[in-house]
């Protein structure tokens, strides 16, 4: 291994033995195997197919959470990738002083940096107040835009859980009156009325639990945004400040 010596190369090969050692340790243990295959794409189709009538809202949920967050995900990556571009170039031309040009570059790019920019740039004859006034406002249209299909995330963490355990609710009562019907009680019918009505629970948690990642993800994306936008803003606010009070002197 280069760059390595004796001692650090030998504490390697140590740590990865005792990995393998764990791996292997790992299936010993009674239950692991029969866990692991309750993770597989067979189980987990299986799983969604026996859902029952509830299968039909849930699958709303689904479908809607990754048309989201693939809509979501090219629109954050193409709108970071252009505030990026715009943001260098317009500060390398307010540092060249070439508002003119700063101003026309920012009215032909569609991002959400080159419109704050382009509404405080549009004013800059008016003084720094107008500018920053201009740059919250129009700040404020493009944090709601950014958000947009936010709350749709969000309302499906909440559903998809709600929907499996109301599908939950209904199968267990399914499986009493089945049980009121037979008049006694086998280990089977419970068994089978019981494990279809939790599924439903597991399956509404399925679709949950990448949604809420999904978002939180998109959450955290948008912010980094915000706060890349932001100092550029203030970075142009000083700049046409120190131009002004140039002008002024």
């Amino acid at each position: 291994m280069e760059g390595l010596n004796n001692a650090d190369s030998k504490e390697l090969w140590l740590e990865v033995a005792l990995a393998i050692q764990l791996y292997g340790a790992l299936f010993q243990i009674q239950g692991t195997e029969e866990m692991l295959s309750c993770c597989s794409m067979e189980y987990m189709l299986e799983l969604w197919t026996s859902t029952g009538f509830m299968i039909y809202p849930l699958a709303v949920c689904l479908a809607t959470g990754i048309i989201v967050i693939m809509i979501k995900f090219v629109s954050l990556t193409g709108k970071a990738v252009k505030t990026r571009q715009i943001l260098k170039d317009v500060d390398e031309l307010l540092t060249q002083r070439h508002i003119k040009e700063a101003i026309e570059l920012t009215r032909d790019t569609d991002s959400p940096a080159a419109n704050i920019l382009y509404a405080g740039l549009e004013r800059h004859e008016e003084g720094t107040e107008r500018v920053m006034k201009a740059i919250e406002n129009q700040g404020l249209l493009e944090m709601s835009k950014l958000e947009s299909g936010l709350t749709i995330l969000a309302t499906l963490t909440n559903i998809a859980p709600l929907l499996g355990f109301l599908g939950t609710v209904i199968g267990m009562i399914v499986a009493f009156q089945s049980i009121e019907a037979a008049g006694e009680v086998e280990a089977t019918l419970v068994a089978g009325g019981i494990r279809v009505a939790l599924q439903t629970t597991a399956a509404g948690l399925m679709i949950a639990i990448p949604v809420s990642i999904g978002h939180n993800y998109f959450v955290s994306r948008i912010d980094g945004l915000v706060i890349d936008m932001e100092e550029s803003a203030q970075k142009m606010v000083d700049t046409l400040h120190s131009i002004e009070a140039s002008r002024t002197g």
